[in-house]
């Protein structure tokens, strides 16, 4: 069957090995101090999406109605927004985020109720955009219908 291999073991601390790997946390996370910031709100006729970022764009939290369990049309209502919101600003509580400025895209039906409940949670409105696309000439119509 051939030769038997004796291994030795050499008696090396492990402890000391693992004391040396720092940790890939980060730092930045939402434990720090924000004054001020800003809320995106997507709402789509499908969807709402809510996202709270510093002034520089980083994403400090985020979260869907499709996210928080609403399915098929009740994602896109009011009171899936202003559930949202409020699953949204529970998350940045302690950054201490007072002053927002926010930015709102899409046409859905949620938009004003996701403002209203923001407003409402005691965070200082700095002022309201209106980001939604609009095409400039939009799309070739179609060809003349000959019958």
């Amino acid at each position: 069957m051939g030769k038997k291999k004796i291994v030795t073991k050499i008696e090396q601390p492990i402890a000391e090995e693992k004391k040396v790997t720092t940790s890939t946390a980060k730092e930045s996370g939402p434990s720090r101090k924000i004054d001020s910031g800003k809320i995106y709100i997507n709402a789509t006729y499908n969807n709402i999406i809510i996202t709270a970022t510093d002034q520089g764009g980083n994403v400090l939290a985020w979260s869907s109605s499709g996210n928080l369990g609403f399915s098929g049309p009740k994602k896109a209502t009011p009171f899936a927004a202003s559930k949202v919101v409020a699953t949204v600003l529970e998350k940045i509580k302690r950054s201490g985020l007072f002053n927002v400025e926010v930015i709102v895209k899409g046409v859905g039906s949620g938009r004003d109720s996701a403002i209203r409940t923001i407003a409402a949670q005691g965070l200082n409105i700095l002022s309201v955009k209106d980001a939604t696309p609009i095409p400039h000439n939009g799309p070739r119509p179609p060809k003349i219908r000959r019958v």
